[in-house]
């Protein structure tokens, strides 16, 4: 049992929650997820960890509730359980000094993009964040990502804060003035498809973090399959981050879609 003690709403859908998990928050590094669980006969949900207090032994998850299970989950307060958290899971983002990093994220895909954000600025990176939603309300993060990166870009596809645009059109601004060394992307799949389609125009290596349907975490069951590079892959223990440019975006959209009339 994994007690809640903060919580905060970022938006109407989309909540942060810090949790007590000292052994987690010991080991886990930048791009690690767990698997959250409520009620002892609850769906067992990915999340990867937006963030880590050492001192008070707490992670930080961001949900957004979309569908049952997410839904229950936003429902809990402070002072309440989560069931159990399994973690941390996955391989760790690989982290060095390699000049300037985009970093775009989407929707609720910002909070695992923060601690990404924070270790290649800790590592002496030029770091430039790219953040986009439909409107300014969606918008999270932005604060904590202005304190541990060089910039931040703000898109909304009405115009209503920041810049009127996609976040391509975003992170093709930054391209087009100074030279980029790395992009790395969360968001929905779709988001991170035209990303990889445009940095592969510009010849920039790109890491995407996929956010594949999940069961068991540890490559038992298969259900995260994906093609990267023409060969099979698992995202929870072979990623969740991949070579952008080798994954196969089409298949794996194909795949979130396998239950959507249950959903």
């Amino acid at each position: 049992m994994n007690k809640i003690v903060g919580k905060e709403h970022f938006s109407e859908n989309v909540v942060k929650f810090v949790v007590e998990a000292p052994l987690i928050a010991r080991s886990r590094k930048a791009g690690h997820f767990v698997i959250v669980r409520v009620g002892e006969k609850g769906e067992r949900i990915p999340l990867t960890i937006a963030g880590a207090d050492l001192e008070k032994g707490t992670i930080d998850l961001v949900i957004q509730a979309v569908g049952k299970s997410s839904g229950k989950i936003c429902k809990l307060n402070v002072g309440d359980y989560m069931t159990d958290i399994a973690g941390p899971l996955g391989q760790a983002t690989h982290i060095e000094k390699v000049g300037t990093v985009v970093c775009a994220g989407g929707g609720v895909g910002v909070a695992p993009l923060y601690p990404i954000v924070e270790a290649f600025h800790q590592a002496g990176n030029r770091v430039i964040v790219v953040l986009a939603a439909r409107t300014k309300d969606l918008i999270i993060m932005e604060e904590q990502m202005k304190a541990v990166s060089s910039e931040v870009v703000i898109m909304t596809d009405d115009g209503s804060y920041g810049s009127k645009g996609l976040v391509t059109n975003g992170v093709e601004s930054v391209v087009n003035r100074e030279k980029v060394d790395l992009c790395v992307t969360i968001g929905p799949a779709v988001m991170m498809k035209f990303v990889t389609e445009l940095t592969k125009k510009y010849n920039i290596p790109t890491i995407a973090s996929l956010n594949t349907i999940m069961v068991d975490g540890t490559g038992m069951c298969g259900a995260c399959r994906v093609t990267v590079g023409g060969k099979t892959r698992f995202v929870c223990v072979d990623g969740p981050e991949f070579d952008a440019h080798q994954v196969d975006f089409e298949e794996m959209m194909m795949r979130q879609r396998s239950y959507k009339s249950m959903e």
